[in-house]
Order: structure tokens, then sequence, then C-alpha cells
């Protein structure tokens, strides 16, 4: 189920667009369209959620330059990244998604564009709803493609990262409107409270001792990433081995926003990375900040200490 994509630059200037997830400039199957079916059941996402290194790759210029009047075409393969299994055959809408963000080249700041979409394309799915995962098909292990050395670099993410989400849920368990609650998930309540205690309290018994890391991952700018309906499997890639064992944006953390990704984790998502707009994101929507996943990392990485 392949879709081609044209971008074009009406403007007078040339435009720096950050390749980002989320945008179809973005090589990996994350989620870069909206699927609306005739029927209203949307289909689910099943590609995967990546930790973003936001500001690496604004300051490396990882970006897709557009000249005046050029157009780019990009194809991407939707069969593996939306389940139509229980939304059933139909007739359904494919929009990309139409937010980019722009990089000025010699200040490095960042403008959000809204493009204009011209042409929603609608299909309609029928027979096999979903590709079948090779996954059954492999022989489970603790590591996929990993050198020695980079094996013992994940064991110490490991335990960093297992007495990272021992120790947050404990402390979750024992407090309540706390600085560093309010921090990174904004004004208290209970209820969202309970939310983050129990993504902890999942993430800590999925045991990270006992999943399946893959070390094949190529993609610049990127720490990890996971599908989320494939539990306990995990991608790392070239920025988490540059990474501190432990702090900020740092291996064991990475293994703890990851692993809230997962369904049966609490099934977070990336409405904002790094701790700036972490931090803006639970002042101006508390409720999307108990499911981003920089936030639980944050939280319990804890540094600078709150």
């Amino acid at each position: 189920m392949k879709f081609v994509t044209t971008i074009t630059n009406t403007g007078d200037e040339a435009v720096d667009l950050l390749n980002e997830p989320g945008s179809v400039l973005f090589d990996l199957p994350t989620n870069q369209f909206r699927v609306t079916g005739e029927s209203g059941a949307d289909p689910e996402f099943s590609g995967v959620v990546v930790k973003y290194a936001y500001q690496n790759a604004i300051d490396s210029g990882d970006v897709t330059t557009i000249a005046p009047g050029q157009s780019i075409t990009l194809e991407r393969d939707l069969s593996e990244t939306y389940n139509f299994v229980s939304s059933g055959a139909g007739r359904y809408t494919f929009t990309p998604n139409s937010v980019f963000r722009a990089v000025d080249r010699s200040t490095k700041e960042v403008r959000t564009i809204e493009a204009s979409v011209n042409k929603e394309h609608v299909t309609h799915i029928s027979g096999k709803l979903i590709v079948p995962s090779n996954k059954t098909l492999r022989k489970r292990a603790a590591f996929r493609s990993c050198s020695a050395d980079q094996q013992g670099v994940i064991n110490n993410a490991v335990n960093a990262a297992l007495q990272y989400s021992y120790n947050t849920a404990l402390y979750l368990q024992n407090t309540g409107d706390t600085t560093r609650y309010r921090t990174w998930f904004g004004t208290y309540t209970d209820d969202r409270h309970n939310i983050v205690f129990n993504h902890f309290l999942n993430i800590y018994y999925s045991d990270f001792s006992t999943y399946t890391y893959d070390c094949g991952c190529d993609k610049a700018n990127v720490y990890a990433y996971v599908y989320p309906d494939r539990f306990r499997e995990m991608w790392l890639c070239p920025v988490f081995w540059r990474a501190p064992l432990t702090g900020t944006d740092s291996q064991g953390g990475t293994l703890i926003h990851e692993s809230s990704h997962y369904t049966s984790n609490g099934g977070t998502k990336d409405y904002a990375y790094g701790q700036t707009n972490a931090r803006n994101l639970a002042i101006n929507n508390p409720d999307q900040a108990v499911f981003n996943a920089d936030s639980h990392e944050y939280l319990a990485e804890n540094n600078p200490p709150l």
C-alpha cells in the first residue's frame, strides 16, 4: 500500500524543513498520515515511535532543502504502519500531516509552517487487512546485531533503567503535588498522578532485562524506537551510543522513554521532545503531558534534581 506525496515550495525563498518524526520527510514508519474511515472507525497505528534528538537534528542541519518553485516527491509504504483489522474493510481517506518545521540556517531558529493539502487520497481497503509481523518466525534473543561492546553498554543501561523505574514508582507512591511532579506533568490532580504512577509500575514490572535489543538502526539523530504493539522489542540508534549512562537524555532514560510507548505499559506519545518543550507542555496541556514519553523520562532522570 504505497502512497506518493509531493511537497512544493510556492514561496520566493528556499526553505530548510526538519526531517522529524511525524513528517513525511522522515524515513522510518512513523505516524505521518491522518487516516479516517468512511464508517467512522479509524485504523490503529502500528508503526514506530521514536526518541528523537530534536536539538541535535537542528544543530547538525538534518533538513530537506526545497528551492522556490521546486517540488520533491516521496513514496511511503503504509502497509505495516496502519492496522485495519479492527476498523474493517471499506473506504478510507489518507491525509499527510501538513505541519512542518523550518530551520533558519544562520540563527538555527525554528518556525512552524502549515502546508495546504491540495488532494487527499481515498481508497478502498479489503482483503488482508494487515501484513503479519515476521517476529513469530525469529528465535527470540536478548540481542540482535549487537557487538560484545554494545551488549555491555546495553546491560549497564538496563541496570540504570531498572533503578530509574523502581525509584520513580516508589517516589510517586509516596508523594503527591510536588515541584518535581508539576514540572513535568503540570497542575496536580489525583487522576493524572495515578496515570503516571501506573505507567511506572508497568514499566518496572515489564523488566528491561527480558527485552530484545536490536543494534541495527543507523538513523541519524535518533536514540531509539519501538513498535508499541511489539512488547519488549527495542531498536537502538546512533545517538543512544553517544549518550551518558545516566543524567539528561541518558541511555537509562532512553529505555524509560521507549518502554513507556508500549501499549501494555501506557501507550505514551511524543507530543513534545526535550526538557524545554516538555516543561511547556506541562504548563499548557497537562492531559497530554501525562501521556508524553519525554516527560516520563525526565521525571525519572530528575536532572537537575527537583
